[in-house]
């Protein structure tokens, strides 16, 4: 290993402080907010979903046939008026039988076309939305650490979730509204035109100040709606961490506190929502107003056009019957503009987590495919900062051999959690390289680094399934006996037995089921079954009681036996037992060595080692 080099000018570390809290004191790389505009936004999001088009020309054929067919009754009012009733011979029964005959078949056809035009949207729009759920999901995962610490999980989650939720409301409600009004807006001006060109000239200008008013009430509803998913987002963050830590709550006596942060962000998402609904809901009076004017005007031109001679009573009364069926998509559009807002803003969220750039990217196929075997690491004069934050590894520099064990030690804050990020590429050195059998991390396919290093967090996270499936989560495919033979070869089964429903035990949402020191038992040997070449380990043993130390400590010097390991130690016992001791001071290596050669010279580590046997004694 080079000697540690000097500070460089600029670049030391601020103040101690635990650089896990450090990344989350500075600024993370954000989630993209997307600034389309609305018709841009609904382009990208179609083009996202392709089934959403999957088969739409027939499905517009249908909503074609099913609007044209809400034309039916009007126009057999109008011919049973003029020629059933009114006829120069007299009233007509079999006209008007025949007449509504046709109408009832003509009926049947409607409905059953309208069925298979619902049909289909709900079955394309379903398979969009699960297309778009499933490249949100798989988009967050790989982001990285920093990112996706950038929001709280609460709200990450809504991203992927209530939003695409809001789409589908939209896609299958206001999107069906939205064609089937659109057809039957215009079926019926086309109609009302055959009729009298005059009246239909009549009720668009009534209702022109309508449509321009609704496309400056589109611009405020869009903030509005994109502010009300911003609120709903941050108030699940907050329930969710409200849920995950009840027990601190209580332990502390917060709840009085927690409830009034739950309180402000509902108070926040209601006053969102509030203002929205009332934004929204402004057209409707209007839109009353316009429709009772426009019934009026056409009374009125109507009953003129028709003393003059240019309308007939049927075709008036028809015309009055066709102004409901084009009334009927004026009133909805507050409905359906408010549907429509809600989700281009949640389509918008979703869009920026797709937008936001992965910094840690899989090379995929283009990357190299390390062969298996002992591994060795090198750090070639890695400098790391956090985005906007100060440096925490500053010129690191070494190297280490295949099958080394190796601690990693240093006060908090030191930078030793940040040395493991890099190394297990869950972060990107701002300057230099970290290499892996003389190749940069950044050009090994996921696959293969995934497969060749693992990491046993200090807190081994569990699914709420059972001990078995947890255990071969790395490889679903081992069987019972090969799990109970891993377990075996660690020196647990003892422990195993101990479990009345051994493999088969539910271990609970997040492992709460067992002990502190079980889950992280259940780690190590998922960690064994994955058969790492690099194993690394962020202190296993720092918060378990005395008797679950000797297991884990137990099952890590055979779980490490014949693998490279590198163990962030805070217990110096981990030390004393390495082929090797790294030790970190402000984002530097300070000291390298055995523990028998750093204990006997003054310096950090014994520094370090003579605090921790007093505390121990």
């Amino acid at each position: 290993m080079s000697a540690p080099a000097q500070p460089r000018t600029g670049q030391r570390p601020g103040p101690e402080t635990d650089d896990r809290a450090r990344a989350d004191q500075v600024t993370a790389p954000a989630l993209s907010r997307s600034q389309d505009s609305a018709v841009q936004t609904l382009r990208r999001g179609l083009q996202l979903s392709p089934e959403f088009a999957h088969g739409l020309w027939l499905t517009l054929v249908l909503a074609v046939v099913a609007t044209a067919g809400k034309i039916i009754v009007p126009v057999a009012v109008q011919q049973i008026i003029d020629n059933g009733l009114s006829g120069t011979g007299g009233p007509d029964l079999g006209f008007v039988t025949r007449m509504v005959g046709a109408c009832a078949a003509l009926l049947v056809v409607t409905m059953v076309c309208s069925y298979l035009m619902n049909l289909r949207l709900y079955r394309a729009t379903e398979s969009g939305l699960a297309t778009l759920r499933r490249k949100a999901f798989r988009h967050v995962h790989d982001l990285s650490v920093l990112t996706q610490n950038s929001e709280r999980k609460g709200a990450l989650v809504s991203r992927v979730t209530g939003d695409v939720d809001q789409i589908s409301t939209f896609m299958q409600w206001g999107g069906l509204l939205l064609i089937v009004s659109t057809g039957q807006l215009l079926v019926a001006t086309a109609l009302m035109a055959v009729y009298s060109w005059q009246l239909t000239l009549v009720v668009w200008i009534c209702f022109l100040p309508l449509l321009f008013g609704a496309r400056w009430l589109q611009k405020l509803l869009s903030r509005a709606y994109l502010k009300v998913r911003e609120r709903t987002g941050d108030m699940l963050g907050v329930i969710g961490e409200t849920v995950m830590g009840a027990a601190v709550i209580r332990a502390h006596g917060t709840e009085e506190r927690t409830a009034q942060r739950i309180d402000t962000t509902v108070l926040a998402t209601r006053r969102s929502q509030v203002r929205a609904q009332r934004l929204s809901m402004a057209v409707s009076p209007f839109a009353e107003i316009v429709a009772a004017v426009g019934n009026v005007a056409v009374v009125l031109v109507g009953v003129w056009l028709g003393i003059d001679g240019q309308l007939t009573a049927g075709q008036l009364v028809a015309f009055l019957f066709l102004m409901t069926l084009f009334v009927m998509p004026m009133m909805m559009a507050t409905e359906i503009f408010n549907e429509a807002q809600n989700a281009i803003a949640g389509w918008r969220r979703v869009l920026g987590v797709l937008d936001t750039v992965p910094d840690i990217a899989d090379p995929g196929e283009a990357g190299h495919v390390l062969p298996r075997g002992p591994v060795s690491v090198r750090f070639d004069d890695v400098t790391y900062a956090y985005p906007d934050g100060p440096v925490v590894l500053d010129a690191v520099d070494v190297r280490i051999t295949p099958g080394t064990r190796l601690a990693v030690v240093g006060e908090t804050g030191s930078g030793k959690t940040t040395f493991v990020k890099l190394l297990t590429r869950l972060m990107d050195p701002v300057d230099g390289r970290v290499l892996l059998d003389d190749v940069d991390l950044r050009e090994v396919a996921f696959s293969s680094l995934r497969s060749r290093v693992v990491m046993v967090p200090q807190e081994g996270f569990l699914f709420d399934s059972s001990l078995g499936d947890n255990i071969r989560f790395a490889r679903p495919e081992s069987t019972d006996a090969e799990l109970e033979a891993a377990i075996a070869e660690l020196g647990l089964s003892d422990w195993l037995a101990s479990l009345a429903h051994g493999l088969d035990t539910p271990v609970g949402q997040r492992g709460e089921s067992l002990s502190a020191g079980e889950r992280q038992l259940v780690a190590l040997v998922r960690a064994y079954v994955a058969d790492p070449d690099l194993l690394v380990l962020d202190e296993a043993t720092s918060a378990v009681d005395p008797h679950t130390e000797v297991r884990i400590q137990r099952a890590l010097d055979r779980l490490t036996r014949g693998r490279t390991s590198v163990a962030i130690a805070h217990r110096l016992s981990t030390a004393e037992a390495a082929d090797r001791v790294l030790v970190f001071d402000q984002g530097r290596i300070v000291q390298s060595g055995t523990h028998t050669e750093l204990v006997g010279r003054p310096g950090v580590y014994a520094d370090l080692y003579a605090s921790w046997v007093r505390s121990s004694a």
